[in-house]
């Protein structure tokens, strides 16, 4: 029997990683003598690099960047193949990397995401995976532009910073000076949303919130990328704002369609990255699995992702979860079974310590049942 392990990675408790390694224990326990292949998913956020690195045996570079808040940091990318970077935005220019008391899109920048990318390219990289989850900007990439040497001005010609109080200011820009080797460079970038650059689903109204806009915030920078946005269409001839993800992470995503980038599905990228289509061709039983499944898994999330290429090739995906909630008929449409690992009354804080051990358990039940119903078919 071939199985695949696939799962996301629990918040709180167990990475992809972790989750992946527990269940293929379970399973050997169970069923020693089957085939167990390992390919820890993620969709873009937080955790998608280490996820990466793990199963393509990449190297992990540490690099001083600028933070979120202007500071220099420690942080960190990966290099797969020698060639292709991998860059998590939400090492570099994170949200948990900003006090709650100093989240306010007034006082971040993205800078640190061009230091890191130009960091890459000293070191030989032309292809690039953008992960943009978690972002704590709301700059419109005018930041991490400015680090690849845009130039940007205000209305009375004096030149402005990297942070999002100065893209309230932008009244002109030049792109003369902007890295030289950029345009032969690819760039695949993971994104989960497909909200335009401006408007009422734009990143400032949709997302400033969570990263300490006021309302009034929200309207001043909305208001604010359609003009840098325009600025930017009018120096690239094209159309960009209303393109689905520009306003992904601050409209980050819209500062990559700039530069040429590809916006897709970050688990669909990360499954890409890992052959995971193939695997599961192959395969005679998938798992997979998160913190917590409700409908939105499936739409966007890795384990509804993993599930849809395993219906593709008729082969049953089991989904294993911290928790389940919401319309479970609706899950069980794409799943084959449905499991929360949680097998009697506790807390949330006990379900989340004891996660490896609940997470072990209900797999070994899983792979007893398919192990009796595999015997029986042969």
């Amino acid at each position: 029997m071939n199985i695949i392990i696939a799962p996301d990675s629990f918040k709180g408790s167990l990475t992809s990683i972790n989750a992946a390694t527990v269940m293929k224990d379970a399973v050997l326990s169970v069923f020693p003598n089957c085939h167990v292949e390992l390919k820890p998913m993620a969709d873009g956020g937080e955790g998608t690099l280490e996820s990466l690195l793990t199963s393509l045996n990449g190297e992990k570079v540490t690099v001083r960047c600028m933070g979120p808040l202007g500071d220099y940091i420690q942080s960190s990318y990966g290099i797969v193949k020698g060639k292709t970077a991998i860059i998590e935005g939400a090492n570099i220019a994170g949200l948990p990397q900003v006090p709650l008391e100093k989240r306010n899109p007034d006082l971040t920048t993205s800078y640190g995401i061009g230091e890191v990318l130009l960091d890459a390219v000293e070191k030989g990289c032309t292809s690039f995976i953008i992960c943009l989850g978690g972002s704590a900007t709301n700059d419109g990439g005018l930041g991490m532009l400015m680090a690849l040497g845009l130039k940007a001005w205000d209305e009375n010609g004096r030149e402005v910073g990297p942070f999002g109080s100065d893209l309230l200011k932008v009244a002109k820009i030049s792109f003369t000076e902007l890295h030289q080797n950029l345009t032969s460079l690819e760039f695949k970038v993971a994104c989960d949303v497909d909200n335009p650059l401006c408007g009422e689903r734009g990143a400032s109204r949709v997302f400033g919130p969570q990263k300490g806009a006021t309302k009034e915030q929200t309207i001043r920078y909305d208001n604010a990328l359609d003009k840098f946005g325009s600025l930017i269409e009018a120096e690239m001839n094209q159309e960009l704002k209303e393109i689905p993800g520009a306003g992904a992470a601050g409209g980050l995503g819209f500062a990559f369609l700039a530069l040429g980038a590809s916006l897709i599905s970050g688990a669909e990228l990360v499954a890409n990255t890992l052959n995971l289509e193939q695997a599961i061709k192959e395969a005679d039983l998938v798992i997979t699995g998160e913190g917590q499944s409700d409908e939105q898994t499936l739409y966007g999330k890795a384990p509804g992702f993993v599930a849809d290429l395993s219906n593709k090739y008729h082969v049953p995906a089991v989904l294993i979860s911290g928790s389940l909630s919401g319309n479970i008929d609706r899950l069980r449409k794409k799943f084959a079974g449905c499991f929360s690992i949680i097998n009697k009354p506790l807390t949330l804080e006990e379900c989340m310590d004891r996660a490896e051990e609940l997470l072990y358990e209900q797999t070994k039940q899983v792979i007893h049942f398919m192990k009796v119903i595999h015997g029986k078919r042969k």
